[in-house]
C-alpha cells in the first residue's frame, strides 16, 4: 500500500498534515495524487480485468492464470504477460481449481496393539556373527581398527 492510499484510508479519523508528517511525505504531494487521473496503466488494467474475469465466469471457475492467459493471447489476439494476468486476478480475487492431493501413506495407530506373529520367527542370533576371513576385523588378531595384518 502506498502512503498515500494510507493516508487517503485514515484521513477520517486524523489530520492529513499529521499523517503526511508521520509518513514523510508533504502534504501537497498528496494532494497532487488525489487531485491526479488515473494513469494509462491503471484505465488498461481496468479493461483487461473486466475481460479477465468474463473468461473466468465463461470456464465456470476452473480457469486459473495460465489459461486464461492463454484464452487471451490465443482466442482473442491480445498480447498480454502471463504475470500481468495472474496479478489482475488476486487483485480481482479471482483463482482456477486446483487437483485434489493425493492422500498421504497409512500411519499407524498408536492405540491398536501389533498383531500376533502367526510364523513364531525368532531372530536371536545363535552363534558368531563374523564372516571368519582374515582380513574382517573381528576375527584379526591385531590392533582395533586395522583390517590389514
Amino acid at each position: 500500500m502506498s502512503c498515500y492510499r494510507l493516508i487517503d484510508a485514515e484521513k477520517a479519523h486524523h489530520r492529513v498534515s499529521h499523517l503526511a508528517r508521520v509518513l514523510g511525505v508533504a502534504r501537497a504531494g498528496y494532494y497532487a495524487w488525489a487531485s491526479r487521473l488515473p494513469s494509462n496503466r491503471d484505465h488498461a488494467d481496468a479493461l483487461l480485468g473486466e475481460q479477465i474475469r468474463q473468461i473466468h465466469t465463461r470456464s465456470r471457475g476452473t480457469y486459473g492464470a495460465p489459461r486464461v492467459h492463454a484464452e487471451l493471447r490465443l482466442g482473442l489476439d491480445i498480447r498480454v504477460g502471463r504475470k500481468r494476468v495472474a496479478r489482475l486476478m488476486r487483485e480481482h480475487g479471482l483463482q482456477g481449481v486446483h487437483r485434489r492431493r493425493r492422500h498421504g501413506t497409512t500411519r499407524r495407530d498408536p492405540t491398536a496393539s501389533p498383531a500376533s506373529d502367526l510364523v513364531e520367527r525368532d531372530f536371536t542370533p545363535t552363534g558368531p556373527t563374523g564372516s571368519g576371513s582374515p582380513t574382517s576385523p573381528s576375527s584379526a588378531p591385531t590392533r582395533a581398527g586395522c583390517i590389514w595384518p
